[in-house]
């Protein structure tokens, strides 16, 4: 459960598809100047992540993976290797979800299939949508339970990322923004800050494994100190002996 957790945390804040690693920018940059439009696009790219990413595990899992075929159709097979095929298989998985997706929102939202425009199949395209496929398979995610967990969490800080600049290049349209930088040059400077803001959650996954070990650490060496302490009888020959070395060196010094 702890090892959901912070998969969630961290692809949201940390690990970023926009703040982290710049991926899905064109769309970021060209859907963010209305909130509406960006929470259209954003629900969609979390829909599109939530199925290809898990899908695509499956497809790594048992299909493209050293030895994948052997699993499922016999040990002869196990020396195939369809590894090359990945961004062939990935990108045709998208497209399928993108396709979806388009024929849902044009048949129940038309207002926002007309605002969308041409980036709603430009999804299929989209950096951060083939970036979450790739990246879970660079990252060997181990279950389809952490796939889904990993589609989803970075379809959520997408989601937000373009929310936040969307609803702020919406408060700008009324500030006193020096002419050379309006448009995409105060954009950018928004987004470098709201990078910078996101990578300060990495403070929640860090910190407090030494703790436990200094604690443990100073507890065996108190045991170990309470066994090497001397008995009451050694402690008074000790002081005897201390205290005849005093009236020794007073006969020595007169």
């Amino acid at each position: 459960m702890l090892e959901h957790v912070e998969l969630f945390f961290k692809s949201i804040f940390i690990d970023n598809m926009v703040f982290a690693v710049f991926l899905g920018m064109c769309s970021y940059l060209a859907v963010s100047k209305k909130v509406a439009t960006a929470v259209g696009l954003g629900a969609a790219v979390i829909f599109v992540l939530a199925v290809t990413v898990p899908l695509n595990w499956l497809l790594d899992k048992y299909l493209l993976q050293d030895g994948a075929l052997g699993t499922w159709l016999g040990p002869e097979y196990a020396d195939y290797n369809l590894g090359f095929l990945s961004f062939i298989l990935f990108i045709a998985t998208i497209a399928t979800m993108v396709q979806l997706v388009e024929i849902i929102v044009e048949k129940f939202s038309p207002s926002l299939y007309n605002s969308l425009g041409i980036f709603l199949p430009l999804i299929a395209v989209n950096c951060a949508i083939l970036g979450g496929s790739l990246f879970m398979q660079a990252r060997e995610i181990e279950s389809f339970t952490l796939a889904l967990n990993y589609g989803v969490s970075s379809g959520i800080g997408w989601f937000l990322a373009i929310l936040a600049i969307a609803a702020i290049r919406e408060k700008i349209r009324y500030s006193n923004v020096p002419p050379p930088l309006r448009g995409l040059g105060i954009t950018f400077i928004i987004t470098g800050l709201m990078g910078i803001g996101f990578q300060s959650f990495g403070g929640m996954l860090t910190g407090g494994d030494e703790a436990p070990a200094e604690v443990e650490d100073t507890t065996v060496q108190t045991i170990e100190e309470k066994k090497n302490l001397p008995t009451e009888e050694a402690q008074e020959i000790k002081k005897e002996i201390d205290e005849k070395e005093i009236s020794y060196n007073d006969i020595i010094k007169k």
